[in-house]
């Protein structure tokens, strides 16, 4: 068999847009786990899981809850922000996500911030998770089986 040469082609490279400055944490709530990227320079724009914040999370609570960093340390506008959000349900996604953002925003300026976040409960981590479930009893953690009436 016989090969035959072909005349080599150069492929047109992608511009790739220019890289930006970011701090990246992790946030945690019960089950979930958020990876937020604080980006250096911005407009105050949020995005999780490629959408808006304000379609992912939505009603008036919610908001008030993912702008605390911002509204605490007053940056709010000044700084954008990108998370990926795995596990659990909507509230604890929503901790998670204020959890890594008062994370970044420590680690952007620690004297200045931190004692802001600490104060307002920011840092901390939530460790109340889901109870196991104990052997011997019925399908919950703390539920009994039902004794037979005698």
């Amino acid at each position: 068999m016989v090969r035959k040469k072909t005349e080599k082609t150069e492929v047109a490279k992608e511009v790739k847009p220019e890289k930006k400055e970011y701090i990246l944490t992790v946030g945690r709530r019960r089950e979930a786990i958020a990876r937020v990227r604080l980006y250096s320079s911005g407009s105050g724009k949020i995005t999780v899981n490629e959408k808006p914040v304000e379609q992912y999370f939505y009603g008036q609570t919610r908001q008030i809850a993912y702008g605390m960093p911002f509204a605490v340390t007053d940056t709010a506008g000044k700084f954008d922000v990108t998370a990926k959000v795995t596990g659990g349900g909507m509230s604890g996604q929503l901790g998670a996500l204020v959890h890594g953002m008062a994370r970044a925003l420590e680690k952007k300026d620690k004297e200045k911030w931190r004692p802001l976040l600490k104060k307002a409960g920011l840092l901390t981590r939530d460790p109340r998770a889901k109870e196991r479930r104990k052997p011997g009893l019925a399908q919950k953690a703390r539920a009994k089986k039902q004794s037979p009436k005698r």
